[in-house]
């Protein structure tokens, strides 16, 4: 039996591809994931998985084959990371199996845990915790082909979308102020990168969030993108001010002059019905696209929460994801 080799772990590690800190530090609408429990001391060697029992395997979909290529889209950046297929189960629901994988790493640091999820009839989408995940061997493809489409903020980098990185943030979010250093590095990193800020104002927990969106909108409208992130420098700069009216206003006004433009002219702008469209517009892209908390990155339509993740993790996984894309950077 599998229980008696392993815990199952939280499915949420499955949606996270293990960036756990990510969910740890990010600002969610949503309780965040259950901590994964403390690693068992290192053991000398990579674990020995069970071997699978064929009776384990009763639905005939997913293939084995199609759940090892989705998590090695999902998990191939972390070249340390090992795995096995250990039962596609039929369920009680017709067309819908339960899918049980065993991972480990190879330096035998991580104790091995047992994940499990459920595979949908459309072969397009898994159950994995409360979230529904897209699937399959390409399973990033049409996130990516929906932020194509929508993703409409203002952006730095290539003026092409053939490497996408769409920054979901929140003005009032100490966790994506402190993003904004992985987005630099990344800018420098992927110099063919298309970067791309797109507003999501979590304004149950932020009061301030939404106002300070629509002020990014305007900015960026009568200014261009290059004043929209100077601004947007300024305001995470001075994000204290945020937490009073009075010091929200102060701190969007001094950002929209450093930015070079009017604030008087970018707060009748913000007032107006057209740009709450454009708000009310980003916030449902991000729901649409499953986003529950910020800041969050989707590289080419790959989901990876970047809020308190090393940089060097966040660089593997888009260098891995420009790889499977088949993209020179």
């Amino acid at each position: 039996m599998i229980r008696s080799f392993v815990r199952f772990a939280s499915a949420a590690a499955l949606v996270a591809l293990s960036l756990s800190a990510g969910l740890a530090a990010a600002q969610q609408q949503v309780p965040a994931a259950p901590a994964p429990e403390p690693s068992a001391p290192a053991p000398s060697s990579a674990p020995t998985f069970p071997k699978p029992d064929p009776a384990n395997f009763t639905a005939t979909s997913p293939s084995k084959d199609l759940v090892n290529a989705f998590l090695q889209a999902s998990w191939g950046y972390d070249d340390s990371r090992v795995w096995q297929v250990q039962a596609i189960l039929k369920t009680e629901v017709e067309g819908i199996s339960k899918v049980v994988v065993v991972v480990g790493d190879k330096t035998g640091k991580q104790k091995p845990a047992a994940l499990q999820f459920f595979a949908l009839p459309d072969g397009k989408h898994i159950i994995a915790g409360e979230d529904i995940v897209p699937f399959g061997d390409h399973p990033f493809a049409e996130y990516r082909a929906l932020l194509q489409q929508r993703a409409d903020g203002p952006y730095r980098g290539s003026a092409l979308k053939d490497l996408e990185l769409v920054e979901f943030s929140d003005f009032q979010c100490p966790h994506c102020k402190d993003a904004q250093a992985t987005m630099d590095k990344l800018a420098v990193d992927f110099p063919k990168a298309r970067i791309v800020f797109q507003s999501y104002p979590l304004e149950r927990i932020h009061p301030a969030s939404r106002n300070a969106a629509a002020f990014g909108a305007c900015v960026a409208k009568q200014g261009g993108s290059d004043a929209f992130f100077t601004f947007a420098s300024a305001v995470f700069d001075g994000q204290d001010g945020l937490a009073t009216p009075d010091g929200a206003t102060l701190t969007l006004n001094s950002a929209v002059t450093k930015a070079g433009l009017d604030p008087a002219k970018i707060s009748a702008c913000a007032a107006t019905p057209a740009i709450g469209a454009e708000i009310d517009a980003s916030i449902k892209l991000a729901k649409d696209l499953t986003i529950n908390q910020t800041p969050m990155l989707m590289v080419n339509g790959r989901m990876v929460p970047i809020g308190g993740v090393p940089y060097n993790t966040v660089k593997q996984v888009v260098a891995y994801q420009v790889k499977q894309d088949s993209l020179s950077q």
